[in-house]
């Protein structure tokens, strides 16, 4: 097939949305389609690729990439607008001059972007898929960006029409799946597939090879307001016990909120390097011992971490810190790669830290018990193979292989 892959972020942007549409799109490519990536110009965590103001023609893995200008900021609500609003009217200028598709893969966010993809679908007659990686208007208003009123009901009434409008609609979780389905979407229009892995180790973690270092967990990747990570910072620093083990908190991202969270650090075992950039990560990682999810648990859960995954293909045993009747917690318990804490109790996430980095043969087990959950669930070829299936319902409802 010929598949249009329309993602606002794309590869090298490290984190986010970014490596998971490299990741399908790559697969898609291996298995023999021909895939047309249009995305933003990279600005995200940061605007670290300087600003482009026409579009322009790249190969990323042999994948032609067309990338199109915007004007970033992700400062306060009105520059999160604006940048949206500006990738918006690049990609309607463009839209017209693109070749021909059998498909669209349209992700969101871009959220505005939705009602140009369902324009460009309809003009073409092309099927379009609608890859859900936030549930934009939840999160807008959990976070605040979005208040009642006359713009929130408008980008409910564009979520409404998109959902209608697209050929399928792909889900990262059960969770998205029940919130669609609240909001009137037919359950035979969903198909959830679970997000990929996107940093695949040649070997998982040895911790046995880690013994004798100070022990580590890491949290990588967006430091937005949703993760709670000055709770965590304070939690962590405030426990006697994880001093007296020497205990270090790595926090290697970036996001809206990294300022204020690297203003309550108060303690040199609590460091953040800001964004790590390709193979920069790698050694951070290899010296953990324990991966950090982290969500609070006063919020809409509107998206899924894709660390989780990443964390279990490295075979990292995973400590939740979320609602625990969350998507998240149900992967850590179900897949036995981790254990959960309630977000509302950070302490609770402390005390627990405290327990298993004290005790090396739990966590190498709960590591290999989620390598094992990763390789069958998020393996970058079986989401790739996954997609294919969904694309071929979308362009040949009634022929489609099983």
């Amino acid at each position: 097939m010929r598949v249009q892959l329309w993602s606002y972020n794309y590869d090298p942007e490290p984190q986010g949305i970014a490596p998971l549409s490299a990741t399908v799109g790559r697969g898609l490519a291996r298995r023999g389609h021909e895939v047309l990536v249009v995305a933003a110009h990279p600005h995200y965590p940061e605007p670290a690729w300087g600003v482009r103001l026409r579009p322009y023609r790249e190969r990323r893995d042999g994948i032609p990439v067309l990338r199109l200008p915007l004007w970033p900021g992700r400062g306060s609500g009105f520059a999160r607008i604006r940048q949206e609003l500006t990738f918006l009217a690049s990609l309607s200028a463009i839209a017209p001059l693109l070749p021909t598709a059998d498909v669209v893969i349209a992700v969101t966010p871009s959220f505005p972007a939705l009602g140009t993809a369902a324009a460009f679908a309809r003009a073409r007659h092309t099927p379009w898929v609608m890859w859900v990686q936030d549930i934009v208007t939840d999160g807008a208003t959990t976070t605040g960006q979005l208040k009642e009123g006359r713009l929130l009901r408008e980008a409910r009434r564009l979520e409404r029409a998109s959902y209608a409008a697209a050929s399928r609609i792909v889900v990262i979780s059960e969770a998205f799946r029940e919130n669609l389905l609240a909001k009137g979407v037919q359950n035979a229009k969903i198909e959830r597939i679970f997000n990929p892995i996107t940093r695949e180790p040649d070997e998982p973690n040895d911790l046995a090879a880690i013994s004798g270092q100070p022990p580590q967990i890491l949290a990588m990747g967006n430091i937005g307001h949703t993760q709670g990570l000055d709770r965590i910072i304070d939690a962590f620093q405030a426990s006697d016990a994880l001093t007296a083990l020497g205990a270090r908190l790595v926090i290697a991202g970036g996001g809206v909120a990294a300022d204020h969270a690297r203003s309550r650090i108060a303690s040199d075992r609590v460091s953040m390097p800001g964004v790590l950039y390709g193979d920069e990560l790698t050694p951070v990682i290899r010296a953990t011992s324990i991966g950090l999810v982290s969500q609070r648990s006063d919020i809409t859960e509107f998206n899924l971490p894709s660390k989780l995954m990443n964390y279990m293909a490295y075979g990292l045993p995973v400590l939740a810190s979320v609602n625990p009747h969350s998507e998240t917690a149900r992967i850590v318990k179900e897949s036995g790669g981790g254990w959960v804490t309630d977000a509302a109790d950070p302490t609770a996430f402390a005390a627990r830290a405290n327990e298993l980095l004290r005790d090396r043969q739990v966590l190498q087990e709960a590591g290999r018990a989620g390598h094992t959950y990763a390789q069958a669930n998020f393996a970058p070829a079986r989401v790739a193979e996954r997609f294919e299936r969904v694309l071929e319902t979308a362009v040949a409802p009634g022929d489609v292989r099983r």
